[in-house]
């Protein structure tokens, strides 16, 4: 049972982390708190990638712990092509999934990036 609401607690924490990456440069309240996530991002994938590999995040590692506990084999590198696969029956290609993934994150970054250090500048600029 608690191993099942770790899990669940991890999908969650996922889904949250993933959705304000995507998305959290939208609210001017919580764009630089977006900032510090996209770099903690950033810092797990490609600095503690180094020794863990590319795209390391030490949360899909605690989750596949619980999961391989529960009984799962066969899982991903990717939470993304994990639940990608679950939402959709389908199996994706993890090249194609780290692809969209770096793609997506980077926009972000680079909006996140724009609204925090570009933006306000501009706003004060007279014309």
């Amino acid at each position: 049972m608690l191993l099942k609401l770790l899990d669940l607690f991890f999908t969650g924490l996922h889904l949250a982390i993933i959705g304000f990456n995507l998305f959290g440069w939208l609210w001017p309240r919580f764009r630089k708190l977006h900032f510090l996530l996209v770099l903690a991002t950033a810092a797990s994938w490609l600095l503690l990638g180094l020794w863990f590999g590319l795209g390391y995040c030490p949360i899909t590692d605690w989750q596949w712990q619980v999961k391989t506990k529960l009984g799962e084999r066969n899982l991903p590198n990717s939470f993304i092509k994990y639940y990608a696969d679950y939402l959709t029956g389908r199996d994706f290609s993890p090249a194609l999934v780290d692809t969209w993934t770096a793609i997506l994150f980077g926009i972000a970054a680079l909006l996140s990036v724009y609204f925090n250090f570009i933006h306000p500048k501009l706003k004060r600029t007279p014309v």
